[in-house]
């Protein structure tokens, strides 16, 4: 069976990508970013409430660092489900960066309107995080495992399932 998600690529406010067809959790193909699956990206950034942030400061756990635009569809869809995950599993960190070019207060705005439970930082679209780069869709999505290691790559929605079940596949707690 094959599944089509839409993601908002550049210039488009929604562009198809198609699914790899592997496990349900792969229903995006990997993005761009120099860091390659099993490396140990880096990323310091200040969060919009201008707080410091580091993928150091959150080791032990698992993380998931999420692209996304305020004039992105599906990544507007899917910030709930981050939220959740969030905010439901202890185990999992969520990191929102902005790949947009809104001002600080125009996102603080944004996401008055769109709330999540999870830190959102702004991310300058000429000069993104060095082991991130540019996404070649959003939203854009990296899993990375308590160890510090790039486990997994994805472009498309995502739902907290998804990342639950690809955590549990990879050696984390199952979903429950």
């Amino acid at each position: 069976m094959s599944l089509l998600l839409a993601a908002c690529g550049p210039g488009d406010k929604q562009a198809p990508t198609p699914a790899t067809g592997n496990p349900p959790a792969a229903a995006a193909a990997a993005t761009a970013g120099p860091v390659a699956e099993g490396a140990v990206p880096t990323l310091q950034v200040r969060t919009l409430e201008g707080k410091a942030l580091a993928l150091t400061d959150l080791r032990g756990k698992w993380v998931v660092v999420n692209y996304w635009a305020t004039w992105c569809g599906p990544c507007i869809e899917e910030m709930p489900e981050l939220s959740a995950l969030a905010a439901m599993r202890e185990h999992i960190a969520v990191i929102g960066l902005a790949y947009d070019e809104a001002s600080p207060d125009e996102l603080r705005a944004f996401l008055k309107q769109h709330p999540v439970a999870y830190p959102v930082a702004r991310i300058d679209m000429y000069e993104p995080p060095r082991d991130f780069g540019a996404p070649n869709v959003l939203p854009a999505t990296w899993l990375i495992a308590p160890d510090g290691r790039l486990v997994r790559k994805y472009s498309g929605p995502l739902t907290a399932r998804m990342l639950e079940d690809d955590i549990a596949r990879l050696g984390g707690p199952k979903p429950g």
